[in-house]
């Protein structure tokens, strides 16, 4: 079991004052070939925290961030941290319902944003309450983001709140519903961290690319690190695949994190001398294909490290630092983790059940959803919190992933698991990504529908790829419709947003009106 100290009483605020204080010149961010130093970033916080409470907000008063990825948000997010206030990150893709959505649930007081969201802000606006707005990179508004960085007490706050309190909103991925507030404190937002510093053995001095949106706990989390562990991030504004091996080998990067798809696209990409003419040690996260684990780590000179975690507790619940190919690990001390069946019960090795966790230290349980009691219901069961996550554990006490419960599909009867599908899926070549959803039928059961996006190659005859499934995987898994797409809805954390994609099966390819028949 992976053994991590109990996360303290020690607010983080008071970690970042002690880390500017003592060596004040120290980089924290490289960004657009700028350096930021943790004495600037943490004076230009304690300015807009100064600034935003001498505005009238109050400790828990809830506050909006919606910001690109660069060194102001960072500011914005200790400045609220510093101040007491509950963070509210807005996803900047988000627009229409989901844009109203966010205002419905979390109700904040004040609004920070970028001038450039306007248009969509205001289309909001006109369905939901509007919210006073501090505008960013709007010289003519009389509400400034640029005002309140400029104010002149850059001294550390002085409000009073626990490191218990609420302090943050995360939302929760929303693959297949709308998103959930998850109630963060500053103990769980520490807690993560202090996996992820494990988990890649960082030390002093190490720089991690940082390129994951600030909007998302994921990216907090990389943040909060760097101050604790004196890391230098990195800061891409956005990720590049073409891009990547270059911006890696000039800021001298040895860390590098992965979501999603990341790896599958880098490793698309066409061989380069820079990819491993670098300093990089570690590549870590989670999702790492088994199949690709091995060629990740010989073609980029990387060791790879995963673990698994989830918005409603921390960024990381179990870690994999042996290698063991395709696992994400073992838990880690703070927490209980079981597998279980429908029933409740345990299961037995290889046995795949539902992922249920508990804290074992005051303060890191399921905080809960922000004025939300019937989804806490739905989810907290004697004391456990069940995820939605299956997985199963191997004779050695290593959990792997296999896939989301609420993404089974039943056909026939049976239970289908859509990450297996999928798995299969996008082994063939001229795939680069895919999403199986389930669309009624007439027999009040579920036919199979996988959503392609193809390679640069461009689409292809829809049968090649049933073909390739027949081989691989049984005869009830095989899909019925194949519909191409250009480019798939996602969260932050590149998890597809199966909730957005059509169920509709008119005018796309079916397999029953072809003359190939199944092997059965």
């Amino acid at each position: 079991m992976p053994r991590i100290n109990p996360i303290d009483d020690t607010p983080f605020w008071e970690t970042l004052d002690a880390r500017a204080a003592e060596t004040p010149d120290t980089i924290l961010l490289r960004h657009e070939g700028r350096d930021y130093t943790i004495g600037e970033i943490n004076a230009a916080a304690n300015r807009l925290a100064n600034g935003l409470l001498a505005r009238g907000l109050h400790p828990g008063d809830r506050v909006a961030l919606m910001l690109s990825t660069d060194p102001d948000h960072v500011v914005a997010i200790f400045a609220t941290m510093k101040a007491g206030l509950v963070r509210v990150p807005i996803n900047v893709h988000a627009k229409g319902l989901s844009l109203e959505h966010a205002f419905r649930s979390y109700d904040p007081a004040v609004l920070i944003a970028d001038a450039a969201y306007h248009d969509v802000l205001q289309d909001a606006f006109a369905a939901v309450r509007s919210v006073p707005t501090i505008w960013r990179g709007a010289p003519e508004a009389s509400d400034r983001f640029e005002t309140l960085l400029a104010h002149r007490d850059d001294s550390t706050p002085t409000c009073q709140f626990g490191v218990d309190d609420l302090l943050a909103l995360t939302p929760s991925s929303g693959t297949t519903g709308a998103p959930k507030g998850v109630i963060k404190s500053d103990r769980t937002l520490r807690a993560g961290p202090m996996c992820v510093l494990d988990l890649t053995d960082a030390q002093p001095g190490d720089v991690f690319l940082f390129w994951e949106p600030l909007h998302h706990g994921a990216g907090v989390a990389v943040l909060i690190a760097a101050v604790i562990g004196r890391i230098t991030l990195s800061m891409m504004t956005k990720f590049s695949a073409s891009g990547f091996w270059g911006h890696v080998k000039r800021d001298g990067v040895t860390h590098i994190h992965y979501l999603g798809g990341v790896l599958p696209i880098l490793l698309k990409q066409q061989p380069s001398a820079l990819e491993r003419d670098h300093e990089v040690r570690i590549a870590w996260g989670g999702g790492c294909p088994p199949e690709i684990w091995k060629e990740v780590e010989e073609r980029f000179g990387v060791q790879i490290r995963e673990g698994y975690g989830l918005s409603e507790l921390i960024t990381f619940v179990t870690l994999n630092k042996e290698g063991r190919i395709g696992s994400c690990g073992k838990p880690i001390s703070l927490y209980d983790i079981r597998i279980v069946r429908e029933d409740g019960s345990e299961t037995e090795a290889e046995e795949v059940g539902e992922i249920v966790a508990r804290a074992t230290q005051h303060g890191l349980d399921f905080l809960g959803y922000f004025r939300n009691p019937d989804a806490e219901r739905e989810v907290m069961k004697d004391g456990w919190f069940h995820t939605g996550d299956l997985a199963r554990r191997d004779t050695d006490g290593f959990l792997f992933y296999a896939g989301r419960k609420k993404e089974m599909v039943r056909r026939r009867g049976i239970n289908i698991s859509a990450w297996e599908v999928e798995q299969v899926v996008n082994k063939f070549d001229r795939v680069v990504e895919s999403a199986l959803v389930g669309v009624k039928n007439d027999l009040g059961d579920e036919d199979l529908k996988i959503v392609v996006k193809a390679s640069s190659e461009g689409s292809f005859d829809p049968l090649e790829l049933i073909r390739f499934c027949e081989s691989r995987m049984p005869y009830y898994q095989v899909p019925r419709y194949v519909e191409f797409i250009d480019e798939f809805p996602k969260t932050p954390t590149q998890r597809i947003r199966k909730n957005e994609l059509s169920r509709d099966t008119a005018n796309i390819w079916d397999f029953n009106e072809s003359d190939y028949q199944l092997d059965r």
